[in-house]
């Protein structure tokens, strides 16, 4: 490791955590129980549905149930990007027509002020900062794909979306050699532990029931069982995402993709100045081996990629401790982005995983035989898309309950979508290192192309996976 990135923190969850602090524990179930919802899973999108649910309905026994503590997964680890992507939406528009596509971003679009106003209106301070999301063009195929994806946002709708040259980039942010960039206005960014630290204190408020240090072992319909006791409830809804395969019969159902983050020192002034980025956009790429970044509250850059993707046999944590060389690897990018910013030292390294269905389509399901309900693979844009698939869910459960009728969310054309497993190992480990080995090749290739056409290998690879 060099000298940029020697003396690093390493896991200890993520820096939002050594930032924020952990949070105070929560007893674990005493004993057997029962409720009206049980929700496993004490992430954002678990605890959003408690939110809800209880809001819509404060008659109702809701009691969550996490594994280790509020946050501890995606929730706790991820890059802080409050967007409006949703993975899916193009199989979704062939399934269900344009028009059904049209909705689910319209409906994505609109989450992005959700969760801004529930912040605000609840007093959850976590370093919101709408600034749009920045998606930056730096070789000639990427340019050709930036074009292409700027159109394809405009026509689900997104007329506010625009389209900047080299010049208008640098405007908002130098990254170097950046040829061309698309901004939306629909991204903020935030501090992910303050934002699921304020909302389980939120749900709590309204009467829900917390148990961490619970984790659950099996789901079936109207029973969550624990080590410690089984809870029983007429819907059971499992909010468990990245770590979906540690369920008895879940082991292939999502894959839990490895995502890494680096944090830098906090910059100078001067730094910043030399870098612009006054208006705290989240910055992305179009490489095919994509990376991801925001401008921290307190002056750092936090940047994230896929690192190792994936550990054999649907393996989850240590704590989110992150390999050498994929430190490295993002501070190579960093240093790619701002050259300026070579000597500047990485202050933290993690990783956390992310669930990713076979077709890559983020679903949310109520089974009404059963009562049994799931939400999730989000592939990596969960901050946002927890909070539609928990009113969703919301709503699937009162319509369910005859406490409601249905609605415009229900209609949604990811609602009650069903996809096949994953292959057995050892065909799931050598597809997913095989797909990013062969992105990264793409990615070099193109770096010193001077063509506009992306890599044939990454188009190969997009249809092994199943991606498109």
């Amino acid at each position: 490791m060099n000298s940029a990135a020697s003396g690093a923190v390493n896991g200890g969850i993520s820096f939002w955590y050594a930032d924020d602090g952990l949070p105070a524990p929560r007893e674990p179930l005493a004993g057997d129980a029962s409720a009206d919802v049980v929700i496993v899973g004490g992430g954002y999108t678990g605890l959003w549905t408690a939110y809800y649910l209880k809001k819509a309905a404060p008659f109702l026994r809701i009691t969550v149930l996490e594994q280790k503590f509020c946050g501890y997964g995606a929730s706790g680890r991820n890059g802080g990007w409050l967007y409006n992507g949703i993975a899916g939406r193009d199989r979704y528009a062939r399934l269900h027509g344009h028009d059904a596509a049209v909705r689910l971003q319209t409906a994505m679009n609109e989450t992005v002020a959700e969760v801004v106003r529930v912040a605000e209106e609840e007093g959850i301070d976590a370093d919101v900062r709408v600034g749009g999301v920045l998606e930056v063009a730096y070789t000639p195929a990427q340019l050709a794909r930036l074009k292409a994806f700027h159109e394809q946002e405009l026509s689900y709708g997104e007329k506010d979306r625009e389209l900047y040259g080299a010049r208008e980039t640098a405007e908002r942010i130098r990254v170097a050699h950046a040829v061309g960039s698309t901004w939306t206005p629909h991204g903020a960014r935030l501090h992910p532990v303050k934002l699921v630290k304020g909302l389980a204190a939120a749900a709590e408020a309204l009467g829900v029931t917390i148990h961490e240090g619970t984790p659950v072992t099996e789901i079936r319909p109207k029973h969550a069982v624990t080590p410690y006791g089984t809870v029983r409830a007429p819907y059971v809804l499992r909010c468990t995402e990245g770590f979906t395969a540690s369920l008895k019969g879940q082991r292939r159902t999502w894959l839990p993709m490895n995502s890494s983050m680096i944090t830098t020192e906090p910059l100078t002034d001067a730094q910043w100045a030399g870098i612009g980025w006054e208006g705290c956009e989240t910055l992305g790429d179009m490489a095919h081996a994509y990376m991801y970044a925001q401008r921290t509250a307190d002056g750092r850059i936090a940047l994230g990629g896929r690192g190792v993707p994936y550990r054999f046999g649907s393996r989850t944590d240590n704590d989110g401790r992150t390999q050498a060389a994929t430190v490295e690897a993002l501070h190579e990018i960093l240093v790619r982005f701002f050259p300026s910013l070579a000597g500047v030292r990485v202050a933290h390294a993690w990783s956390g995983v992310l669930g990713v269905p076979r077709d890559w389509c983020a679903t949310v399901t109520l089974d009404r035989a059963t009562g049994l309900g799931w939400a999730g693979g989000y592939v990596g844009s969960g901050v946002a898309t927890a909070n539609l698939a928990a009113r969703t869910l919301r709503d699937l459960v009162q319509q369910d309950s005859g406490q409601a009728g249905g609605t415009e969310l229900t209609t949604l054309p990811w609602v009650n979508h069903r996809v096949r497993k994953w292959e057995p190992e050892p065909l799931r480990w050598l597809g997913v290192h095989g797909m990013y080995t062969t992105y990264r090749t793409a990615d070099r290739r193109e770096l010193t192309a001077p063509g506009a056409q992306s890599s044939r290998l990454a188009r190969f690879a997009d249809r092994v996976a199943g991606r498109h």
